[in-house]
């Protein structure tokens, strides 16, 4: 009976060695959890990225937070006839990567004042090398082009005009990303009573909703436009933003994925995303595993210096870890107005590519 107990005992504690030894990696030496999908408690220990932010003050609240929860980001500068200018833009992104190298990265842009006049390629080139210069990895091409700017024959120029060619071999020779928001999200043109998540704005902005203009291009244009470009451009590194404006369709935007290699997405339309999950968890969740490599992280968050700095914070921190919730864990959801979903629970390796890998990837970023 004792020789049976202290045989038993060794097994015990040889089966602990090996379980112990057995969450190493023999290649890394490092632990090796026997799980291939994260927690909500993994939040703050993963490094990520967050591939759409406007921080549009010289405050460092949001950088502040983005480092309490692991993050890193790209601060977009956009051509745009509000807010700050473009310029003020820029000076902003420089001055927070100067002080912030390690935390975040800058796209820049170009203005399109002066489309008609003669050198206006050349300058705008010479405008962008001199952001480059100051440390900008990608470009924005916002939706102005194509819902905004006119020729001198009042014509509406689109994203693949000609003229926007050589500008954009000038990138792709130079391996810079362009980020295309081109056109609005489909309801833009939809009458509100058909729109899905945006009537509030544009009820409240008129001279924003399309379906008041007919005179201005359709989506359709808007997306064929943006398509012809990447077809002229094979080699150009794109990202499309806000799920390249295809928000309201998986399939349509699988059909562009698969038709141009060099084509991604960022994610920041979570609200259609989770609408997807509600009405077909079991496809939404597939399309992430197929599209792995060309999904990006991204929550469209704008800061501005009148915000105060312990709500914004608390705003931020809190919009992140739902996201990390809604990709990570298959957790109960609420999408107000529509229901209760489930998380997506994607596994591990698929997490580390939407948050960290693909932004490395892509954006170039360390």
């Amino acid at each position: 009976m004792k020789l049976f107990y202290i045989g038993f005992i060794a097994l015990l504690i040889i089966g602990e060695i090996s379980l112990k030894v057995g969450l190493f990696s023999a290649s890394e030496g490092k632990l090796s959890l026997p799980e291939n999908y994260y927690s909500i408690e993994d939040f703050k220990i993963v490094k990520k990225f967050d591939a759409h932010v406007h921080i549009n003050s010289r405050e460092t609240h949001f950088i502040q937070q983005a480092q309490e929860d692991n993050f890193q980001f790209l601060k977009i500068v956009v051509d745009r006839p509000f807010g700050l200018s473009m310029n003020e833009q820029r000076e902003i992104a420089v001055y927070h990567l100067k002080n912030f190298p390690e935390q975040m990265i800058f796209a820049t842009t170009f203005s399109v004042d002066g489309w008609d006049q003669k050198n206006w390629v050349e300058n705008t080139i010479k405008g962008l090398k001199k952001s480059l210069s100051k440390g900008a990895r990608a470009v924005k091409i916002w939706k102005n082009v194509g819902m905004d700017l006119r020729n001198e024959n009042g014509e509406f120029i689109m994203v693949d005009h000609p003229r926007l060619d050589t500008i954009i071999n000038f990138l792709t020779e130079n391996n810079i990303p362009i980020i295309g928001h081109n056109g609005e999200p489909r309801d833009c043109w939809l009458p509100l009573d058909e729109m899905t998540f945006s009537q509030g704005y544009y009820a409240s902005h008129p001279e924003y909703h399309m379906f008041l203009h007919p005179e201005y291009p359709s989506y359709e244009d808007q997306i064929n436009a943006r398509d012809n470009m990447l077809k002229k451009h094979p080699d150009l590194k794109f990202i499309g933003a806000h799920l390249g404006s295809l928000e309201w369709n998986l399939e349509e935007l699988a059909k562009r994925l698969d038709k141009y290699p060099n084509m991604n997405v960022d994610l920041s339309r979570m609200s259609n995303l989770k609408l997807h999950t509600l009405n077909d968890r079991q496809k939404t969740r597939d399309f992430f595993i197929r599209y792995q490599d060309r999904l990006l992280y991204a929550t469209d968050t704008s800061i501005g210096a009148s915000m105060d700095p312990a709500e914004l914070q608390k705003r931020i921190h809190t919009g992140w870890k739902n996201d990390w919730r809604f990709y990570a864990t298959d957790e109960k959801i609420t999408l107000r107005d529509f229901g209760e979903l489930r998380g997506l629970k994607l596994p591990r390796e698929v997490i580390d590519k939407i948050y960290w890998i693909n932004a490395v990837r892509i954006l170039g970023i360390s």
